[in-house]
């Protein structure tokens, strides 16, 4: 339902949106989505990567647009919702790199790889593990991993609980340590 501080132009766009009008959806995408990349783009300083969240933030205000709730005005709805994604994105960044920093500093403990075909073949060892994952744990396992995706988002975009993404991603690491181990890599 619309605040009453939303303008006319805001709730015709609205309604418009929630009864699924391709013209309403392309006037606000027309309007809004060059400002919003550069807005992103101040944060995250990669274009592309600003296009990209830009793009998701209109994917999924289509595909909850018969539940939108905009409390203050479409403009600060959009910019906030960018705002929030660029701060998703940077924060999953952040915990990815320090994932892939742990995963090297434990690795110099174990073997450094003295030659690329060790590496090449540590990776592919890593990979076929992965593909041997049952297909809901080996997604999510990617999804968390390769994708940066967090175990909240996850759980929306699949429909299961959060619960459920840890512990296939636990399943997933364990099979990957369990593999490790038998190679003798760690």
């Amino acid at each position: 339902m619309a605040s009453r501080s939303l303008s006319s132009e805001d709730e015709l766009l609205i309604s418009g949106l929630k009864q699924g009008e391709e013209q309403f959806y392309r006037l606000l995408f027309d309007t809004y989505y060059n400002p919003l990349v550069v807005f992103a783009n101040r944060m995250l300083l990669d274009i592309d990567l600003s296009r990209s969240v830009v793009q998701d933030v209109f994917v999924m205000l289509y595909d909850k647009r018969e539940d939108i709730v905009i409390h203050t005005n479409l403009n600060a709805h959009l910019y906030q919702s960018v705002k929030n994604r660029c701060l998703n994105y940077i924060k999953r960044d952040k915990m990815k790199s320090g994932h892939h920093q742990i995963i090297l500093e434990r690795f110099d403990t174990f073997q450094q790889p003295s030659n690329t075909l060790e590496y090449n073949e540590l990776q592919s060892l890593i990979d076929s593990t992965v593909d041997s994952l049952p297909d809901q744990c080996r997604r999510i396992f990617r999804m968390s991993r390769n994708e940066g995706v967090t175990n909240q988002e996850i759980a929306e975009m699949l429909d299961i609980s959060k619960r459920t993404v840890e512990t296939q991603i636990s399943k997933a690491l364990k099979k990957l340590r369990e593999e490790l181990a038998r190679h003798q890599i760690i």
